[in-house]
């Protein structure tokens, strides 16, 4: 098995421990630049289960070398969890029943009714039909703050009278499945704690009127960057990239090359990462769509074109100076479409779809969709009308490493800033359960009054009601029943440390609890 050399920090460590050393079920999430997409990776490399990975869309299953969704299940377009079938054929070496593990990626994507179809399925076709996803283990990935799942016009009046939300925890196979939660905190991505902050701000919509007036100091409406600066116009929809890119890659008075990519196989058209007939020319802004093999580049790199040539074998070789520094020689790379199977008892996977083309798109502007677990240096955001979906703003500004990579080229409004409060109060929720499971409110309760007698201070994680987790020592003075505006809770009263004044602190919202000293 290949090796991986990564940072297995302690929520990296909990969760593959989970992953690979119990059947229980879990939701890994993180905010962006935590390392996901890292750890599904190394799980993926590493493991000794049969593991399948699937994803919502075409080019997010090319990303995680897996399957669509659809594809697995051999679902039809427009399915639904009514119309799912058991397989005609006698299925009991079926790879359904063979499985040890699903990974499903991009989960803030997956629609509820897509997740019940799947648990539909696996009653019929896996190994025990009276469980929850026949009994496999689940592996859900992903950020609910990011882009969420489609529901079309037409399909909202129904959808709202069977789900009470679109996101995957809405399906009905949640009324009797549990699954355990981790949260990736350590940001990779970015490292000024500030632009951090802000960040999460905009991520739970807890951002304060400083917070917004740090973000429109980069409010810059005339910014025009120069061609050797690399900056990404991330824009909402498709339309406005590819106009963008049109009349840039037009205003370029040299000569225009096409490179015709080639398919072999079954690849359809959901899967293609870049154009098929791929224009461009000498000074074009491109993106790289791979990771390159000898580390010179990784999916999301930026760069220009400054060379168009032919090697020995009449390859068209694409030479582009990339936002380092580096000069690389581009040649077409081959993407490959897998369907798992099962063969003398293991797991298999076998290519059965090529798409050849060079491994890169214009990059002037580029869709915040596509920009989705990409870095940039540099980021021009034009928000438009202001109609961006949940998690846009945030996605969009996430993508970039620092906060003066960032130009807006209209102010950034509260109104802009979108947060589905269905999501936070899941996830809220579900960490006060879970915390709730480990140390059960009556051992918080009397940790918190040893903690009183013994004049001790405490070392608390406390999730706010923004989910936003914030970690504190305390003096405790008084535990027990209390009331705000009419309302009992339990509480804490305690003399916080760190704001150095009197706080109250809710017991349900503290996740975790240590006596420091006495």
């Amino acid at each position: 098995m290949k090796q991986i050399q990564i940072d297995i920090n302690e929520q990296f460590r909990h969760a593959l421990d989970i992953l690979e050393g119990s059947d229980r079920s879990i939701f890994i999430t993180g905010r962006a630049g935590t390392g996901k997409s890292t750890l599904l990776n190394y799980f993926r490399n590493t493991t000794q289960k049969k593991v399948a990975v699937l994803a919502p869309t075409g080019v997010a299953a090319l990303n995680v070398k897996g399957q669509t969704i659809h594809s697995f299940f051999r679902f039809k377009p427009g399915i639904t969890p009514d119309r799912v079938k058991k397989l005609r054929s006698d299925n009991s070496e079926s790879i359904y029943r063979k499985l040890d593990i699903i990974v499903i990626d991009e989960i803030s994507m997956v629609r509820a009714d897509l997740l019940d179809c799947v648990d539909r399925f696996l009653r019929l076709n896996g190994p025990q039909a009276d469980k929850p996803f026949g009994g496999i283990q689940m592996a859900f990935i992903g950020d609910l703050y990011q882009l969420p799942p489609v529901v079309t016009g037409e399909e909202k009046e129904v959808f709202q009278s069977l789900y009470e939300t679109p996101y995957f925890y809405g399906a009905r196979v949640f009324d009797s499945f549990d699954m355990e939660f981790v949260e990736l905190e350590r940001i990779y991505r970015q490292h000024d704690e500030q632009f951090i902050s802000l960040l999460n701000g905009i991520r739970n919509n807890s951002v304060t009127e400083e917070g917004l007036e740090l973000l429109n100091r980069r409010y810059q409406p005339e910014f025009e960057p120069s061609s050797d600066e690399f900056y990404v116009c991330l824009t909402t929809t498709n339309r406005l990239a590819e106009e963008i890119n049109a009349k840039r890659l037009a205003g370029l008075k040299v000569r225009l090359y096409t490179f015709t990519g080639s398919i072999e196989g079954d690849f359809g058209q959901e899967y293609l990462p870049t154009k098929i007939d791929l224009q461009v020319k000498v000074g074009s802004q491109i993106m790289m769509l791979n990771n390159d093999t000898e580390g010179r580049w990784v999916n999301g790199s930026i760069g220009k074109i400054t060379d168009i040539t032919q090697n020995g074998k009449g390859e068209d070789i694409v030479v582009a100076e990339l936002a380092d520094g580096d000069e690389v020689e581009i040649t077409p790379f081959t993407w490959e479409i897998f369907r798992f199977f099962v063969e003398g008892g293991g797991l298999q996977s076998e290519v059965i779809g090529t798409f050849t083309q060079h491994p890169l798109m214009l990059a002037w502007a580029v869709t915040i969709h596509k920009g989705q677990g990409k870095t940039f240096d540099r980021v021009i955001i034009d928000i438009g009308s202001g109609t961006f979906a949940h998690g846009q703003m945030y996605v969009a500004l996430s993508r970039c490493t620092t906060l003066n990579g960032i130009v807006l080229k209209k102010p950034a409004l509260k109104k802009h800033i979108w947060t589905n409060y269905q999501v936070m109060d899941f996830l809220t929720k579900y960490q006060y359960r879970k915390a709730e499971q480990l140390l059960p409110t009556d051992g918080k309760i009397e940790v918190i009054r040893k903690a009183i007698e013994n004049k001790a201070s405490l070392e608390i994680v406390y999730l706010k009601p923004s989910d936003e987790k914030t970690t504190r020592v305390v003096r405790p003075e008084a535990v027990g029943e209390m009331e705000y505006r009419g309302k009992k809770y339990l509480g804490m009263q305690a003399f916080c440390l760190k704001r150095n004044e009197e706080r109250t602190f809710r017991i349900d919202r503290i996740l975790e609890i240590e006596v420091l000293d006495s």
